[in-house]
């Protein structure tokens, strides 16, 4: 089954290597169905002095960025090329989130959570910060923000889910319950679940979400998509042979196209 990768950064985020053209090519090259841009939105949560520029694009970097994927998709028209965009999910500024999305036409919205209570906890610049974190809790602070998200009705697509594992970090604590809980909120938002393979480029080693996560999804229905988390052209479609085997044993038989 060949999948489409809806999510591929760029150089603009200032941690992604490589131009924007080559990403589409390793896509043409692989026989992809489509991709999708999907870059990190501005720190809109931060004063602009605050704003880190390896993390994230500027906004006069975000009106430059929706200009080339509508470029992209006129140079390279023999593959969809959607326009998407990560936006971080940070409670108490959905309304400058929402000002920022509705001034362009993205084909949809990836929402995460990269930070509780203000600690970057996937950034291996503060991995000392989980010395001193008891993990049970840090996991159930991270489910509750995803819900919290989903519930804001902001974004079409939860990426990666349970990226809290990234590190290599687990509680001690069954997830079943969670892995529920969160499913189910997610089918009451009308919202996607990502199948992202960036977690086996980390010490995770395990695909985001994890096999169990998937299967709660399944079980309420929410649709789900795939990609790469690519921040260099030869990432694009990485791994993607270990997807479909996880989608047969979750119980889904097909992927949702995005930006119809």
């Amino acid at each position: 089954m060949l999948l489409p990768d809806y999510h591929i950064h760029s150089a603009r985020c200032g941690h992604a290597r490589g131009e924007m053209r080559e990403y589409v090519e390793k896509a043409l090259a692989l026989g992809l169905p489509g991709i999708g841009f999907a870059d990190h939105i501005p720190m809109y949560w931060l004063k602009e002095q605050e704003r880190d520029r390896g993390i994230a694009m500027s906004l006069e970097d975000l009106t430059e960025y929706v200009a080339e994927v509508e470029k992209l998709r006129l140079a390279y028209p023999d593959i969809p090329i959607k326009l998407g965009i990560e936006a971080d999910y940070v409670p108490g500024f959905e309304l400058e989130l929402t000002k920022i999305l509705d001034q362009y036409p993205f084909d949809y919205v990836l929402g995460s959570v990269h930070f509780i209570n203000g600690w970057g906890f996937d950034n291996p610049a503060y991995l000392y910060k989980y010395e001193y974190m008891n993990i049970d809790d840090l996991y159930c602070q991270y489910f509750n923000l995803l819900q919290q998200a989903a519930q804001s009705r902001l974004f079409n697509v939860m990426a990666h889910p349970d990226l809290i594992k990234k590190f290599g970090y687990r509680p001690r604590f069954d997830l079943r319950e969670l892995y529920e809980q969160t499913a189910c909120v997610f089918a009451e938002a009308s919202v996607a679940v990502e199948i992202n393979t960036a977690g086996l480029r980390v010490p995770a080693q395990e695909i985001y979400p994890a096999l169990g996560l998937l299967q709660a999804c399944r079980k309420y229905a929410v649709p789900v998509t795939t990609g790469s988390d690519a921040h260099e052209p030869g990432l694009v479609g990485y791994a993607f042979d270990n997807i479909e085997p996880m989608l047969d044993e979750a119980g889904y038989t097909k992927v949702l196209i995005l930006g119809l």
